[in-house]
């Protein structure tokens, strides 16, 4: 072997890095370590370090879990101040792999301890650079994250740091350097990160707003912060997670993944302040669930709408999954800090059934029938506000999913109304919420504006989100 796997970047990346031989495996753990390490010692490699971009707020890092499984050492660039043991990098410190090298490149801005890792060849030649959370493709990261944490930082001193860091460290850089960041499209550490996942910096410097040659440190700090929305609420709970420990993956796992009968189940919802969560699809909870139950189905964004909904990551749960789909569920709340369920429902809604307790349900209507009868009653949009203003059914108002815990008050209680989103999954979402308010007058619009779109209903304009 002549390079020992390295582990820094993403976890969405990873099953893609690891496939693609040759390219170096670029991610953090994120809790579920043991997959990663059986399929990267399959050639012997051995897993040397742990480097981490910076303090992430969006995930748990699987750093320590992975630390303990393999001896490797974790690397964290300047500033850092982690309450385990670790290497805290000087700024253009090397670390040899094999025949390869990874320089840290300390780049504050998104928090105060952001490192990039440039790869470097055999050949002395930099090959690529890990941005961690300060270059995304098409966006940077935002500077309004770390300053939850310490008190005398705004944004606006972040936003400029952000600024020296990519221009005094990352633009001069070669042109054909590969960019591979921590995130893509849907994160909330930015704010119009590109569907893509890697691009070369010579290409960021020409479609990137945030760098173009011209662009001076005020109209920087004013861009990057014009139209962030907060940040989810959860976030500053992972980032001391991350700072200070967490509870292991195989001990969350031992004491999440209880099974209870339907009456234990009940007793415990009844006894505790447990939130009952339903993590099925959307089809199925419509048709039946438990009164009173959240749905944040596992098929989609499941990890950020449960820290971004529910919140405290101390809050008991009790779950309602799919069969075989328990220790998943489990490991997937854990990457996002919620490591206290309570246990799961034995034998799912059927079990429920048949010891005599009752259901609910959410009154759906196909796109076609709400075609029909769209114009009687009030509309909610439950899409994020620059779906909204690109396209929307003329009338409807506007109620992020993202925003509910503040704004459902705004939502009619009297009246019946129509909710849809883009797919059907976040509007079974929201309508759950309120269900549990004591609100059970909506209609949820199934497939969402993907099937509004094909029948006749009139649409606004569209603009494309770019333009926004």
């Amino acid at each position: 072997m002549k390079v020992e796997q390295i582990y820094t970047g993403c976890i969405a990346h990873a099953a893609y890095y690891i496939e693609n031989k040759g390219e170096a495996a670029i991610f953090d753990p994120l809790r579920e370590v043991g997959p990663y390490i059986d399929r990267a010692t399959v050639d012997g490699a051995q897993i040397k370090y742990i480097f981490e971009t910076h303090f992430h707020a969006d995930f748990v890092s699987g750093h320590l879990d992975l630390a303990q499984k393999t001896g490797a050492s974790i690397v964290y660039g300047p500033t850092a101040k982690p309450d385990f043991e670790a290497i805290i990098a000087t700024d253009g410190q090397e670390f040899k792999i094999g025949d390869y090298t990874i320089k840290a490149i300390h780049t504050p801005g998104h928090t105060l301890e952001s490192t990039c890792y440039l790869l470097i060849d055999e050949n002395g030649k930099p090959h690529g650079i890990i941005t961690g959370d300060t270059l995304f493709i098409g966006d940077v990261g935002r500077p309004d994250l770390a300053q939850k944490l310490v008190g005398d930082l705004t944004e606006e001193v972040l936003a400029g740091y952000l600024y020296d860091s990519l221009r005094t460290k990352i633009m001069p850089l070669s042109d054909d350097l590969i960019v591979y960041p921590n995130h893509g499209a849907g994160s909330a550490c930015g704010k119009n990160m590109s569907k893509e996942t890697t691009d070369t910096l010579g290409n960021q410097k020409k479609v990137n707003y945030a760098l173009r040659a011209d662009m001076t440190k005020e109209e920087f700090i004013k861009e990057l912060l014009d139209g962030l929305t907060p940040p989810p609420a959860y976030f500053p709970q992972n980032v001391l997670l991350n700072i200070k420990g967490y509870a292991s993956l195989d001990s969350v796992l031992s004491k999440g993944n209880v099974k209870l009968s339907p009456a234990e189940f009940k007793a415990l919802a009844q006894q505790t302040q447990a939130i009952v969560l339903d993590v099925r699809h959307e089809n199925d909870f419509v048709k039946e669930h438990i009164p009173s139950s959240i749905f944040i189905g596992l098929q989609g964004q499941f990890a950020p709408w449960v820290g971004a909904l529910i919140r405290d990551v101390q809050q008991p749960l009790l779950l309602i999954t799919p069969e075989g789909k328990e220790e998943e569920t489990l490991i997937r709340l854990s990457r996002v800090g919620f490591d206290h369920t309570l246990g799961i429902l034995d034998g799912g809604i059927e079990a429920w059934k048949k010891a005599g307790f009752e259901t609910d349900a959410i009154e759906t209507v196909s796109p076609a029938t709400f075609a029909q009868d769209y114009t009687n009653k009030p509309i909610i949009d439950a899409r994020r506000p620059g779906e909204y203003q690109a396209e929307h059914i003329e009338g409807a108002q506007n109620i992020p999913l993202d925003f509910i815990n503040e704004l459902y008050q705004e939502v009619p209680k009297e009246t019946s109304f129509y909710i849809h989103c883009a797919g059907g999954y976040r509007s079974v979402i929201l309508s759950s919420i309120l269900k549990a308010r004591g609100y059970h007058n909506m209609i949820n619009v199934a497939e969402g504006m993907a099937g509004i779109r094909k029948t006749n209903i009139k649409l606004t304009t569209f603009i494309c989100p770019s333009q926004l």
